[in-house]
């Protein structure tokens, strides 16, 4: 039964997205598929391959949806590319997809969408919102498969974004999604997952700095807290935080990469004891809520993707930033990366480790 209400799927080729559109169907929306090509570059052409396009396309022809392709090159470029080289240059590690989710699907494509028309935007994210009647404001929730949950990367999310948001695979796990493909006889029912950032396909982002962003690698020195040079490192861009593997130093014992210096172009390296912290900060929060806390909250939270989360207080700062402070130490926290902040099932919010 139609409920009249209209969506427009962001469809990646992938299996998710696809069984996004076909479960919306199933519960009476009106849905089309869209793909944002975002990119020309060595890897082909679209956010997504060649075939993955094709994919996409074929699925909506399937399912009887009206299928677009929007141009979002030049922002892209600017906002996520440019981004991406800029914070490396800077000694950080930026979260494309963090940047790209708050400034091209949840930005550029549900701008269209709504002005196209359309009640909702989709996607496939392992994820879930609700409506809190008690507090009248929206929730984001954990997928119900925290082994696919990706919340994280869905913080920086806005009570506007989350009231024309569906996330319908967010209720089932990755099984039952390609299960419902496969008996729909949908064409990427079994493709496996991507794993890379799509403008850096083969993870060589150190090419894709040099490349793309005309990035040179500059040497400079390793260096211990006493300020004394351990060896030469290759330039900044090159190395993690964490890092012990390829760093070509004979220090007598293992040493980590701990903190990247772009002022003085130095690397600093140490025990693996020296890459745990309990404390750090963050800017460019995002409080889902739209409510900034006025005192200090109780929170789990991740620094990392693949992360489990830890007991922490959070504690609102000025200028829109935050404190996080940690039960436990935890290990190898990167500037540029995100600390997202859980209560339960639900993100409150979260921002970039400064």
């Amino acid at each position: 039964m139609m409920n009249g209400k209209k969506v427009l799927v962001a469809m990646s080729g992938g299996v998710d997205s696809s069984a996004a559109a076909l479960l919306l169907q199933r519960q009476g929306y009106t849905c089309d598929g869209a793909m944002l090509h975002l990119y020309t570059g060595e890897a082909e052409g679209t956010c997504c391959s060649a075939d993955d396009a094709a994919d996409a396309r074929s699925v909506a022809a399937g399912l009887g949806m009206k299928f677009y392709v929007f141009n979002e090159g030049p922002r892209f470029a600017a906002d996520v590319m440019d981004h991406f080289v800029s914070e490396y240059c800077a000694g950080r590690t930026p979260n494309p997809c963090i940047d790209c989710n708050r400034c091209l699907k949840f930005g550029a494509l549900l701008d269209r969408a709504l002005l196209l028309g359309y009640d909702y935007l989709a996607t496939g994210h392992y994820a879930r919102v609700d409506f809190d009647r008690g507090t009248g404001k929206y929730r984001l929730l954990r997928g119900r498969d925290r082994s696919k949950d990706q919340s994280y990367v869905l913080y920086q999310l806005t009570q506007h974004q989350l009231s024309h948001l569906l996330l319908p695979v967010g209720e089932y796990d990755k099984l039952t999604i390609r299960d419902s493909a496969r008996q729909a006889g949908l064409v990427n029912a079994d493709k496996s997952d991507s794993q890379d950032i799509c403008f850096v396909p083969d993870g060589d982002y150190v090419h894709f700095l040099q490349n793309y962003g005309g990035v040179e690698l500059i040497p400079g020195n390793f260096v211990d807290f006493a300020g004394r040079v351990l060896g030469r490192h290759k330039g900044l861009p090159c190395y993690t935080i964490g890092q012990r593997k390829g760093l070509g130093v004979a220090a007598g014992k293992h040493v980590y990469v701990l903190r990247k210096n772009a002022a003085d172009n130095t690397i600093l390296l140490g025990d693996n004891a020296d890459l745990f912290t309990s404390v750090l900060t963050a800017d460019r929060v995002n409080w889902i809520s739209g409510e900034v806390p006025g005192y200090p909250i109780r929170v789990c939270a991740k620094t990392r993707y693949s992360q489990t989360e830890a007991a922490a207080t959070v504690i609102p700062l000025p200028e829109g930033r935050i404190r996080v402070e940690f039960e436990e130490p935890q290990r190898a926290v990167t500037a540029g990366q995100a600390v997202v902040l859980y209560d339960g099932e639900q993100v409150v919010g979260g921002g970039t480790i400064e």
